[in-house]
């Protein structure tokens, strides 16, 4: 999925949500975990109810590789599901793979050719050959790791290199010119959206993935105010506030609900930002 693709996505859902199917076999409605397939069946209901409000799932792949060869063979699926009834969903893969160059050619065959995911999140930690095998694949993305949303997130990335700058800014400085606004995306977590200005300073259009809204705090209209840009440029995630905002037999019903609830408040900062117009 291109650049063009994704924002007509936003346009026409009014939405720049993406959705993490976090889908933890521990947290899932009560009715479900003796079904076989119960990580698809959640994930189904899930896709199904939430669809119209969102442009992008995003699965974890901890809680599936959790369970095993089962868990993967049902993300298969769920990613399969997807690619039939939703095609036009772009999907990310949060891996946060990182590794020398031969391992990330065979990671990023994995994904792109095999399992057939548009994004897989990396960590740009080692350096520039881990991610250019990556970025190989017409229209598909890397997504790194910047700024994220975690309780010890200082402990590294916010701290001061010689030159003066956070330790964040230079991931984001090097790792720039790797690729470009086509094929790169940065995280950068919601609970830090003031330092999103300075950020937009160094990536003016590049689309960044914003988890740490919902369940960990972060402010959704702080991210548009300091992180839109005139493409919209933002992907914001919600993944356990939606999935889980209900366990019982109801689970999807309460999911579409907060997943709506977010889209509305996404299709008026669309309008305020004037990336789309109002329909009044």
């Amino acid at each position: 999925m291109n650049r063009r693709q994704i924002f007509e996505q936003i346009r026409q859902k009014q939405s720049f949500l993406c959705i993490g199917l976090d889908s933890d076999i521990n947290k899932i409605p009560q009715h479900l975990r003796k079904q076989k397939n119960s990580l698809f069946e959640f994930n189904k209901q899930i896709i199904d109810a939430t669809a119209q409000y969102c442009i992008s799932y995003k699965p974890n792949l901890a809680f599936y590789e959790a369970c095993g060869e089962d868990g993967l063979r049902q993300l298969a699926m769920t990613v399969e599901y997807l690619k039939a009834g939703y095609p036009d969903m772009f999907l990310i893969a949060d891996a946060k793979r990182g590794d020398i160059g031969n391992t990330s050619q065979m990671y990023a065959q994995a994904f792109f050719e095999k399992m057939k995911f548009d994004a897989v999140t990396l960590s740009p930690y080692m350096g520039e050959d881990t991610v250019k095998p990556f970025l190989s694949f017409a229209d598909k993305w890397i997504v790194l790791l910047a700024l994220t949303s975690n309780a010890s997130a200082s402990d590294f990335q916010t701290v001061k290199t010689e030159s003066g700058k956070m330790f964040y800014e230079e991931i984001i400085l090097q790792s720039k010119n790797w690729g470009n606004a086509n094929n790169t995306m940065y995280v950068v977590g919601a609970t830090k959206a003031e330092m999103l200005v300075s950020i937009r300073e160094i990536l003016p259009h590049h689309f960044l993935l914003v988890p740490g809204t919902g369940a960990q705090g972060g402010n959704l209209a702080d991210v548009a105010k300091y992180g839109m840009n005139d493409t919209c440029g933002l992907l914001v995630n919600s993944s356990r506030a939606i999935i889980y905002a209900d366990s019982n037999e109801n689970f999807a019903v309460a999911a579409a609900k907060k997943a709506k609830e977010l889209q509305t408040e996404m299709a008026a900062l669309l309008v305020k930002y004037k990336i789309i117009q109002s329909e009044v």
